[in-house]
C-alpha cells in the first residue's frame, strides 16, 4: 500500500550550505552573542547577515495570493492570483505546482527569498475570517494541493513557509486563545496537511501560529509547544528546516527557545537577544539548541541562494510575461464552480445576445482579493464589465447597474465636502504634535481616509486632524467616524466619540487598525438651499506598534439624506427585463471577508437577496455569479436557472468570467467545502473562545464529515460541480489492499469536459470512532463527447489508519472497507469492497 507520508525530509547538500557536520562546525565557532543575534529578524522583513558564515540577508514577504514584497518600493505592484480557495476548487495538484512556480518567479523578481505561504489551516467554520485564504475543509485535499504549491515555489529557489502550525482556524482573539484538540483529532485532521507538505512538498520552513494548543499532554502557545514543534515536526517527521514565528507572536525567552522556535520575527527587537544570551549562560537554555537554530537558518539561506557560496537562482523575466497572465486567468476559470444550470442556459451563445444587463454591487466593484496580510497591490485589475465588453461582439449592448450598495460602512466623505479650516482650500489639515504639545509640522490631504498614516516627523506623539465639512441637501446627514488606539473626536467643539485602547502592537496583530468600529452621528440640515458647516477635530494618539512602527488610523465617511437601495434595485430590474440575459454578481467585500476578524453572519450583506429575487422574476434567463471566498447563504438558489461560484478571482476576474459565461473554457471547479442551506445546520457555527479556549468538540467530524454524521442536507455538498457536460460512471476496481482504484467514466454530453473523480472511504464502524466517510483520493480526467476514459486514483495508506493514543502510533484496524466513487460527497455512484487484515 502506498503512503503520502513515506518521503523523508530532504537532507542537507552543498547547495544547502554544506553537509551538516561542516555547517555545525562553522556555526559553533561563532561566539554566543553572534549566534543569538541571527535568531531575531534584522528588520520587519529581513534576517541579519553574518560575513563569517558567508550569510547574506534573507528577505521574506507575505502571500498567498501573490508576492507583496518587502515594501522597499512603495509603488511596487505584483501579479494578483485568485484566492487560495479558488485554486482548491480546481482539485488539481499539477495546477497548484504551476501556480507555485509563478509565485516563485514573482519572488525572484522582487528579491524575496521566503514566501509566507501557503496557509494550510482548515476551513473548520464557514465564518472564519481567513476562510478565503485557506484551501479546504478537508485535510487530504488541503495537503495534496499545498504540497503542489510548495514544490512549485521552491522549484525557483524560493522557500515556502506553510502556516499557521497548528489548529489556528479562527481570528477572534487569535493572539490569545488556545485550541483544545484531542490527540487523535490533532494527528488525523489538523496536523495532516502539515505532515504532507513536509513529506511530499519538502518545505524549507514552517510558521508557527499566534494561538496555542492544549492536546491533553501539553498546553502552550504554539511558539513554546515543545511536544508539537520539537517532538512531532522536527523529531518524528524529520523536518530539517526553520520554524518561524508569526509576526510579534513571541512573548517569552526561555520557553520559546526551548519549545522549538528557530526565528523570532520581526526585528530588531524581541524577547530573545540579550535575554536569550543570559538564559543560555544561566543554564536555562542549552547552547546546543542555539546552535541547532542557527544551523537551520543557515541551511535555509543556502537553499534560497543567500550564502556567498550558493549557486544563483534560476533567471526569470524582469516583468511578468503573457504566460503568467494566462495562468492566473486559467486558475480563475478552472476554479469556477457551476452549482446550477437548468435547461442548459450556460454557456451563452454570443451571437444571440443583443443586450446584456450586468447587475449587482460586485458587478460594479468586484472583490478581487481578501483583506489582511494576503493583500497584493495588483499590476492590473480586469473588472467583470471590462471583461464582458471585451469578449462580446461590438454590437452587444452591456448595461451596468449596481442595485444598491452592499458595504457595511458608507463611502468616504467626498473630498469636495472637506475644507482646510485655516486656508479654506480643499482637504483635511493634520498637525503633528510632540510629547510637550509643540507643533512639529503639518500637512493637508484631500481624503477622509487616514488609514495607517505614518508620514509624520520623528517624535510625533499626537496627530490632530481638522476639517470643515459642508453638508448640502435637506434632511439628516450621517457622518461615520472611525479611529483606533487613544483618540477624541469633536464636532463643533462637542465631544462625539473617544477611545482609550492602549494595546499597541496587538492592534496590528488582530487587524483592528484596518477596520475601526464606526461611530455614526446625525447632523440635520433644515433648508435644502442653505448648507450646514460642521467643524471637526480628530485628536489621535500615535500607536507604537513595536516592529510595525508608528501610525494613526482615522476614517471619515458620509451618508446623504435619502440615500437608499430601492431606486437602484428598480433600475436594475428594468434593465434585466429589457435584456436578453441578466448576469447578477453578488458577494462579499472588504468590510466582510478579511484577516483579523471572523464574520458574525453567513448572510449576504445589504439587500442582495432581494436584488436577486427581483431580477430573476423579471428575466427567466438570469445567471447569478457569487463573488465570495467563503460560504454565504443563498436562499434563492433554487429559483435561479444558472448559478456560478467565482470566488475572489484575482486580477484577471473579468476575462475569466467572460471565458466561462461564453463557453470559451469549461468551469470545471468542484467545491472544496460544504455550502450550507441554513446557518442553523452548520456543524461548527463559530469559533469564539470561551475563557480563552476554542473547543474542537466535533473531533474528527469536520466539514463534510460533520454534515454526514448529522444527516443534514446542505445547499450544495463538498465536491459538487457540474461543468459543461454529463458523465456516466461505468465500472470501478480496487487493488486487494485498496492502494489504487481504477474508475471507468464516459462523457455522455455534447461538449468536451474535465471530470474530477472522487473516492470516499467508508471504514468499519464497529471499532474506534470513525467518520461515516472520508475523502480518500481523487483524480481528474478529460474526454471528448462519447469518449470513455479511466481515472486511476492513489489511496494513501494513512486514510485507512487511526492514531492509537495509548501506543503513540498509527494502526490499521482490520475489517471490511468500502470505497465509494462519485462526483461529490453526496453523489456516490459506484462501490468497491476491500478486506484489510482479515483471513
Amino acid at each position: 500500500m502506498t503512503s503520502v507520508f513515506s518521503t523523508p525530509a530532504p537532507a542537507a547538500s552543498p547547495a544547502d550550505g554544506g553537509d551538516d557536520a561542516g555547517l555545525a562546525a562553522r556555526v559553533s565557532a561563532l561566539d554566543l552573542e553572534s549566534k543569538v543575534r541571527l535568531l531575531t529578524g534584522g528588520t520587519l522583513w529581513t534576517l541579519p547577515a553574518e560575513p563569517r558564515l558567508g550569510l547574506l540577508p534573507v528577505r521574506m514577504s507575505d502571500g498567498p495570493q501573490g508576492v507583496r514584497g518587502t515594501g522597499d518600493d512603495p509603488g511596487a505592484t505584483g501579479l494578483l492570483a485568485p484566492a487560495p480557495s479558488t485554486l482548491a476548487a480546481s482539485w488539481d495538484p499539477e495546477l497548484a505546482e504551476r501556480l507555485g512556480a509563478l509565485f516563485g518567479a514573482e519572488a525572484v523578481r522582487k528579491r524575496v527569498d521566503v514566501l509566507l505561504a501557503p496557509g494550510i489551516n482548515l476551513q473548520r467554520t464557514p465564518v472564519a475570517g481567513r476562510h478565503f485564504e485557506y484551501l479546504s475543509e478537508d485535510p487530504l485535499l488541503t495537503g495534496i494541493l499545498a504540497a503542489g504549491l510548495v514544490r512549485g515555489i521552491q522549484s525557483l529557489g524560493v522557500a515556502a513557509c506553510p502556516k499557521h502550525f497548528v489548529a489556528n482556524e479562527s481570528e477572534t482573539d487569535r493572539t490569545r486563545y488556545r485550541s483544545r484538540v484531542d490527540p487523535r483529532t490533532l494527528r488525523e485532521v489538523y496536523l495532516a496537511p502539515f505532515e504532507t507538505v513536509v513529506a511530499e512538498g519538502g518545505t524549507w520552513s514552517v510558521m508557527s501560529a499566534y494561538s496555542g494548543v492544549d492536546d491533553g499532554t501539553e498546553s502552550a502557545p504554539m511558539g513554546e509547544h515543545a511536544g508539537l514543534l520539537r517532538g512531532v515536526l522536527k523529531g518524528e517527521w524529520g523536518f530539517d528546516g526553520a520554524v518561524v514565528s508569526d509576526w510579534a507572536a513571541t512573548r517569552t525567552t526561555g520557553e520559546s527557545a526551548r519549545g522549538g522556535l528557530d526565528l523570532v520575527m520581526p526585528g530588531p527587537d524581541g524577547p530573545w537577544g540579550d535575554a536569550l544570551v543570559a538564559a543560555v549562560r544561566a543554564g536555562e537554555v542549552p547552547e546546543s539548541m542555539v546552535d541547532d537554530k542557527v544551523v537551520r537558518l543557515v541551511r535555509l539561506a543556502g537553499r534560497v541562494g543567500r550564502l556567498d557560496s550558493s549557486p544563483a537562482r534560476p533567471a526569470v523575466p524582469a516583468r511578468p510575461d503573457t504566460a503568467e497572465y494566462d495562468l492566473l486567468r486559467e486558475t480563475a476559470v478552472r476554479g469556477t464552480v457551476v452549482l446550477r444550470n437548468e435547461a442548459g442556459l450556460l454557456p451563452l451563445a454570443p451571437a444571440g445576445l443583443a443586450r446584456v444587463a450586468l447587475i449587482g454591487p460586485n458587478a460594479v466593484a468586484p472583490y478581487f482579493q481578501g483583506g489582511g496580510s494576503a493583500y497584493v497591490p495588483p499590476v492590473r485589475l480586469v473588472g467583470f464589465a471590462k471583461g464582458l465588453r471585451a469578449a462580446l461582439p461590438p454590437s452587444t449592448e452591456v448595461t451596468v447597474h449596481r442595485g444598491g450598495d452592499a458595504r457595511l460602512h458608507p463611502p468616504f466623505a467626498d473630498p469636495a465636502m472637506l475644507a482646510d479650516p485655516e486656508t479654506g482650500g480643499a482637504g483635511v489639515r493634520a498637525e503633528f504634535l510632540g510629547a510637550d504639545g509643540a507643533v512639529l509640522g503639518s500637512v493637508v490631504r484631500e481624503t477622509g481616509d487616514w488609514g495607517e498614516f505614518r508620514a509624520f516627523p520623528a517624535g510625533t506623539r499626537r496627530v490632530v486632524l481638522r476639517t470643515d465639512v459642508t453638508l448640502t441637501g435637506e434632511g439628516t446627514h450621517e457622518l461615520e467616524f472611525g479611529a483606533v488606539g487613544r483618540f477624541e473626536i469633536l464636532a463643533d467643539g462637542e465631544r462625539v466619540a473617544a477611545g482609550d485602547d492602549d494595546r499597541g502592537v496587538d492592534l496590528v496583530l488582530d487587524s483592528s487598525h484596518h477596520h475601526p468600529e464606526g461611530i455614526t452621528v446625525g447632523f440635520p440640515v433644515a433648508d435644502a438651499e442653505v448648507p450646514r458647516r460642521v467643524a471637526l477635530t480628530l485628536d489621535l494618539t500615535v500607536v507604537d506598534a513595536d516592529g510595525y512602527g508608528h501610525f494613526v488610523t482615522a476614517h471619515l465617511r458620509h451618508t446623504a439624506p435619502g440615500t437608499g437601495t430601492a431606486e437602484e434595485i428598480e433600475a436594475a430590474v428594468e434593465a434585466a427585463r429589457a435584456a436578453d440575459v441578466a448576469v447578477v454578481v453578488v458577494g462579499t467585500n472588504e468590510d466582510v471577508e478579511s484577516e483579523g476578524w471572523d464574520r458574525t453572519t453567513l448572510a449576504l450583506p445589504g439587500a442582495q437577496d432581494e436584488l436577486v429575487r427581483r431580477v430573476a422574476e423579471a428575466n427567466p434567463r438570469t445567471v447569478v455569479v457569487v463573488n465570495a471566498g467563503a460560504p454565504v447563504l443563498l436562499p434563492w438558489a433554487e429559483d435561479v436557472p444558472a448559478l456560478l461560484w467565482a470566488w475572489l478571482p484575482g486580477q484577471e476576474a473579468g476575462h475569466a468570467l467572460a471565458d466561462v459565461l461564453l463557453g470559451r473554457a469549461e468551469a470545471a471547479g468542484r467545491l472544496p467545502w460544504t455550502l450550507p442551506a441554513r446557518a442553523a445546520d452548520v456543524p461548527v457555527p463559530d469559533a469564539v473562545p470561551v475563557d480563552g479556549v476554542v473547543e474542537y468538540r466535533e473531533g474528527l467530524h469536520v466539514g463534510h464529515r460533520g454534515w454526514d454524521r448529522a444527516g443534514l442536507a446542505p445547499a450544495f455538498p463538498f465536491g459538487h460541480g457540474l461543468g459543461w457536460t454529463e458523465w456516466a460512471y461505468e465500472a470501478v476496481t480496487a487493488d486487494a489492499d485498496g492502494a489504487e482504484v481504477a474508475v471507468r467514466v464516459t462523457n455522455t454530453g455534447a461538449r468536451a469536459g474535465r471530470e474530477v473523480v472522487q473516492v470516499y472511504l467508508e471504514a468499519p464502524q464497529d471499532g474506534p470512532d470513525r467518520p461515516l466517510r472520508v475523502l480518500a483520493g481523487f483524480a481528474s480526467v478529460t474526454a471528448e463527447p462519447g469518449a470513455t476514459v479511466t481515472a486511476t486514483i492513489r489511496v494513501p495508506s494513512r486514510v485507512y489508519q487511526v492514531w492509537d493514543v495509548a501506543a503513540g502510533a498509527w494502526t490499521t484496524p482490520a475489517g471490511a472497507y468500502r470505497l465509494h466513487v462519485g462526483r461529490s460527497s453526496r453523489d456516490l455512484r459506484l462501490t468497491a469492497a476491500v478486506e484489510i487484515g482479515t483471513a
